[in-house]
This record gives C-alpha cells, structure tokens and sequence, in this order.
C-alpha cells in the first residue's frame, strides 16, 4: 500500500503536487478544455484546507527541453486561480527552478498556492536527472503525485523526487489506480473489454493481458482489419499492419483456447476516401470491396456489440472503432458510448480518444470513470506497474 495525501500533517509544511496540466489550447493560447485542471482541485483544496503552502508543477506539450513560449504554464495558472477563486502566483523562469524561485517560495505562507514553469523546458526532466530532481524537491517537504496521465513515465518531477522527500498518492491517482485496479484483479462479471484505435501493436500488451481476465474482447477500429486479413477476409485499402498478421491469429487463437468470446465487426462502414464527403456504403466484414477502405463499424455490429455491453457487469473501453472525429464515421463510436451510458455495470473508459469521444458525446457524467491517462490507463491495463506510483512512500 502507498501512503496518500490523507496520511501526512501539512501543518507549517511545503508541499511540491505534480499534476497533469498538459491541456489543449488555441492559437491564442486560450484553454479549450480544463478537464485536466478541474481533475486536481480535489487535491489542491484538501492541502490548502490543512494549512500547507501548495507548490504545483506540470509539463505542458513537448518543449524538447528548451524555453518556448507556446508552452508556457502561464494561462494555466489564470484558469486555476478562477477555479480555486483564490491568486495562484506564476513562478515563470526558465530554469524552472532557481535560486529566485527557492526565494519566492520560501516567503509563501500557509495556504497560498505557487505554479512552477513547464518541468520540460529543463531536458533533464524527461532523463530523470538526479540534480533536477533535487532542486525540485529542495522547494518542499513533501511530494504529492497527482498526475497519473504521466505515472508511466519516470520523469525528475515524479520518481525523481520521490527519492528524495516523504511522498503520497494524490486523490486522482489514488482513485485510478483504485478503480482501473480493481476491475481487472476482481471484476463483476460478465466483464467485457471494448478495444479500438489504429494500431494491434498499441494494444498487444493488453489484449495479451485481458484474455486472462474478461469474458469477451470486442475488437473495433483501424486494427479490427488487420484481425480480417488474419482470417483471410479482402480487407480493400483498410489499415494494416502487415508484421502483424500473424500475431492477430495467434491472439485469436488465444482467446478460442481461453474460452474468451473474441468478436469483430460483422458489417463495415467503407468509404472511397479518408474524407468525411466521399463515396460510402456499408458491407458484412468479408464483403469489402478492393478499392474502398473500412472507417467506421456498421449497424449489425452496433447492436451486437451493444448487446454484449447491456448485458455485462464491469466494462472497459479504451480506443474508438471508428474515424469518430468525421461526422459520417462517428455513429459506431458513438453508440458505443451510449450503450456505455445506458449500462447498469461499471464503465471505465481508458482515457485518450475514448474520453474525447464519450465528452464529445454528452455521455461523461454517465460513465462510472473517465481516466485521465491514455497511456497510464493501457499500461495498468497491461498489468504492468508505473513508475511514478512505484516510486512514493510505501505506507
């Protein structure tokens, strides 16, 4: 067990958060979703109630280890200091951490809250240098990680610092690994894993783990036609990966031995082109014409795969089964997170476009947990352990 926010005394005390402020902004740099953000309060007003001073650090993009302006911390810690309706000081320098900034956060009193500059301006974050990591957790006496969409990763502003002061799991994380962890160790079931996107080799690891543990595995989206070409289906121009095909058999194969219910779609939308106004009709899955390309799961599909959802106890979805940002190739995604949002089981959705897609949707608040970490989800998925949790305080 790791210790958790709630197992320290922040009395007189400094608390260093790392969170997952990585969100989307336009050319103007104007926030254009603050899930990420309002994800953290929970956190950031327990440690502000218990009279701690709260310093916050986040990466925003991929800097590359320089200073760019584009990504700056600097909007995020407006939008925070209107959710928190309190002044969020911006600690905007270069180096991240400096001799100032140890200054400025040496004269915070209790119950102010501090935002350090992006951790990747320094290229030591992402090499979890030892000497970054120290300057970081020389700010505070505690470190909290509450950024689970990058605990996959061992960064200076994760384990790094964990090394080096007493830390705890923050609630976001610890509600993640709580609830993604106890579905795959004690499921209800029927449990059913929906797995979509573009790649089979994004999802071996999973697929490879979850046929130990659910009832069904529903395959959709682009790697749904590299499972067709395994079984010798006229896949047209459809995504494929080629190295791969083999391996699909195998996992098919895996699933038959496992007494897995292993489905694919049974009817495809296909298209002319990857372009939402062009030629389209809807074929069963061996009937693809040779010069069209499969881009969305058709109705015969929908309401198999819905079918399985209703009737299952614990669902697990991570990656859409079709090209959901084109209005013309949404319907399957999307009746897959309605039949999410109707089901009485617990629906977890592995974060990433999964989570865009049930936003998008206007299903989210039916969902039983929306991660916050595409990447993270998967690997805890995998059965694998994340660096960033393995590093905190054992309890």
């Amino acid at each position: 067990m790791k210790k958790t926010v709630k197992d320290y005394n922040y009395d007189g005390k400094t608390v260093i958060v790392r969170c997952d402020f990585n969100v989307p902004m336009d050319e103007n740099q104007n926030i254009t979703d603050d899930i990420r953000i309002k994800s953290s309060l929970q956190t950031i007003n327990y440690l502000l109630d218990e009279g701690a001073r709260v310093v916050l650090m986040s990466h925003l993009g991929r800097p590359k280890g320089e200073a760019k302006p584009e990504f700056s911390l600097a909007p995020v810690a407006k939008r925070l200091s209107e959710l928190l309706n309190k002044p969020v000081k911006f600690l905007d320098d270069d180096m991240v951490v400096s001799e100032d900034v140890k200054s400025e956060v040496k004269d915070m009193k209790a119950g102010e809250v501090a935002l350090l500059q992006n951790t990747r301006y320094r290229k030591e974050e992402e090499k979890n240098e030892e000497n970054f990591a120290k300057d970081l957790s020389s700010l505070a006496d505690i470190y909290i990680n509450d950024a689970f969409g990058t605990s996959h990763r061992a960064h200076a502003s994760n384990v790094g610092v964990s090394s080096f002061i007493p830390s705890g799991l923050g609630f976001l994380v610890e509600k993640e690994v709580e609830i993604i962890g106890k579905a795959l160790e004690n499921p209800k079931r029927p449990f059913v894993a929906i797995l979509g996107g573009a790649k089979v080799s994004d999802k071996i690891g999973v697929i490879e783990n979850l046929l130990n543990i659910v009832d069904t595995i529903i395959i959709g989206g682009g790697m749904a036609y590299t499972f067709f070409k395994a079984k010798g289906y006229e896949i047209g121009t459809s995504l494929l990966e080629e190295d791969k095909v083999d391996l699909a058999k195998t996992l098919i194969e895996k699933a038959k031995d496992k007494n897995v219910d292993f489905l694919l779609p049974q009817d495809i939308v296909v298209a002319k082109e990857f372009k939402n106004d062009t030629e389209i009709q809807t074929v069963d899955a061996d009937k693809m014409p040779s010069d069209m390309m499969g881009l969305d799961i058709g109705p015969k599909t929908i309401d198999l795969f819905s079918e399985k959802i209703k009737i299952a106890e614990t669902v697990i979805w991570n990656g859409p089964v079709g090209v959901f940002e084109m209005e013309n190739f949404a319907k399957g995604t999307n009746s897959i997170a309605k039949a999410l949002a109707d089901s009485k089981a617990i629906t977890i959705v592995g974060g990433g476009d999964s989570a865009s897609a049930v936003e998008k949707a206007g299903f989210a608040d039916a969902i039983t947990h929306i991660s916050t970490g595409g990447g993270a989800s998967l690997e805890l998925m995998e059965g694998k352990i994340l660096p960033g949790i393995a590093a905190v305080t054992e309890k």
